[in-house]
């Protein structure tokens, strides 16, 4: 005979399978492949246009110091897809014993060559250049990474400019899943230059995706967790892996993961994997739309990269 408290327990167990199992239904994953390849693809159409109007291909220079594994990965990706999208590149190499007055000499050079339409600087540099004298010797018209004060700045009062390259994408992304932002709840995970405090001035602006009410956190934070359960939409975007936990987030909220932490691994050929700031697993139940790592935000940080050097080769941001 079975018992009423075992049939309980049964009963709820199987209740709480369908629970979760419903749940996982409703979670959408951000694929950042499908979404770049389309940004892609239109951005190819209008270089082939501007190919049969008799003007040039748009061109993307990348300094890149050093022989750093992730850099040089990241690099590799990038003039890939400047073939991929018709765009001529160049790349130049320095070693790590470069100085920091060579280095500022071939920006002032890149600055000055007409054929090149942006450029960028791979950070992070050595310990002996300063990085924020290198983003500041960067023309502004030519930041395609869209570090340079300057940009920073006209980003920061809804100006046009060079939007950097991570949080534009993320933007695209939100903008592409057609996810609602405005009133929402935004808390942002990071107060970087690159990312955090760039994110957080386009979540609250007047736009689509935009319009949110955003809440920014970082290391001096105190109670976290009482920040994040409130939110709609989190950004991670703190470079600690799997630091975003279920516990920490409440039921149908949007996560996008912008961290990439190599961690290694004996399952890979390569010895490492990535990981994001999230622990995706525990968290993508939860969630309704969650990006994944890889294959999320870091793809489309490439792609509006493209699309800067795009609108800097038609001078449409700066004439």
């Amino acid at each position: 005979m079975i018992s009423g408290a075992f049939l309980l327990t049964y009963s709820t167990k199987i209740s709480l399978f369908q629970w979760k199992k419903s749940k996982q239904k409703t979670m959408k994953l951000i694929d950042g492949k499908v979404i770049a390849e389309q940004v892609k693809a239109e951005i190819a159409e209008e270089v082939k246009e501007m190919i049969a109007a008799g003007k040039k291909r748009p061109h993307l220079a990348v300094i890149i110091v050093g022989h750093d594994g992730g850099s040089e990965t990241y690099v590799a990706s990038k003039v890939k897809s400047c073939e991929q999208v018709g765009f001529e590149s160049t790349k130049i190499t320095y070693e790590n014993d470069v100085t920091e007055a060579e280095l500022l000499s071939k920006i002032d050079e890149l600055n000055k060559d007409e054929d090149v339409d942006g450029f960028i600087v791979q950070l992070p540099l050595p310990k002996h250049i300063s990085e924020q004298k290198v983003i500041e010797a960067i023309d502004y018209r030519k930041d395609v990474d869209g570090f340079h004060p300057v940009n920073i700045g006209r980003m920061s009062i809804g100006m046009p400019c060079f939007v950097s390259a991570t949080p534009a994408g993320i933007i695209e992304l939100l903008k592409r899943y057609e996810i609602e932002t405005s009133g929402k709840h935004c808390v942002v995970i990071g107060r970087s230059n690159i990312v955090g405090k760039p994110i957080a001035s386009l979540m609250m602006q007047k736009s689509a995706p935009g319009d949110a009410t955003v809440t920014v956190c970082h290391s001096r934070t105190k109670n976290l967790k009482e920040f994040t359960r409130q939110a709609d939409i989190i950004i991670a975007a703190l470079g600690q892996p799997e630091f975003l936990t279920a516990d920490m987030v409440k039921d149908g909220v949007v996560i996008i993961d912008v961290g990439t932490t190599r961690v290694p691994s004996t399952e890979t050929k390569s010895g490492f994997r990535l990981k994001g700031d999230v622990k995706f697993d525990e968290v993508a139940p939860k969630c309704s739309y969650i990006t994944p790592v890889p294959g999320g935000v870091g793809l489309m940080t490439i792609v509006s990269l493209l699309k800067n050097t795009l609108l800097a080769a038609k001078r449409e941001i700066y004439p």
